[in-house]
């Protein structure tokens, strides 16, 4: 299922009109992170400020709706974005690591596994990751599964 089919899908059943979604998946690993967020065990993500500084991403918001999509880009789930925040990545909270689910959901793994991801994003750029640069956090509930076996 393609995600505009999903959206028309969730849009219909709840007489939504007008309103405009994002589709995306999450890097690194987005088949077991989407699984996650069907689980009810992800509901929260981050990604680095950095690339929403130059304006050619829009950074997310509040109220704002979002088709999941797995691997392969197919729609998985609809989530609506409940609370945004940038802070230093060495602030990240253990509440913001246990929300996201991943691993043992502690703080220790969040960060080992995010500096190693954020590592990998920008060694293709100029930047090098360092403890402080800022991480746009981002919380979620999950609004809707495609109601498919995938």
């Amino acid at each position: 299922m393609t995600a505009e089919e999903l959206w028309k899908e969730y849009a219909e059943e709840k007489n939504l009109e007008n309103v405009e979604y994002e589709a995306w998946n999450f890097g690194g690993a987005a088949d077991k992170l989407a699984n996650l967020v069907i689980k009810g065990i992800k509901t929260a993500t981050c990604s680095l400020y950095y690339w929403y500084q130059d304006g050619k991403e829009k950074l997310p918001e509040e109220g704002e709706y979002s088709v999941i999509l797995n691997s392969k880009n197919e729609a998985i789930c609809i989530i609506k974005t409940t609370k945004i925040y940038i802070i230093p990545y060495c602030d990240v909270s253990e509440e913001h690591a246990y929300k996201e689910g991943e691993g043992d959901r502690s703080l220790l793994y969040w960060k080992k596994v995010h500096e190693e991801f954020f590592s990998g994003e920008l060694a293709e750029t100029e930047k090098k990751f360092q403890d402080n640069m800022e991480v746009v956090c981002e919380e979620f509930e999950l609004q809707y599964i495609a109601k498919y076996n995938f």
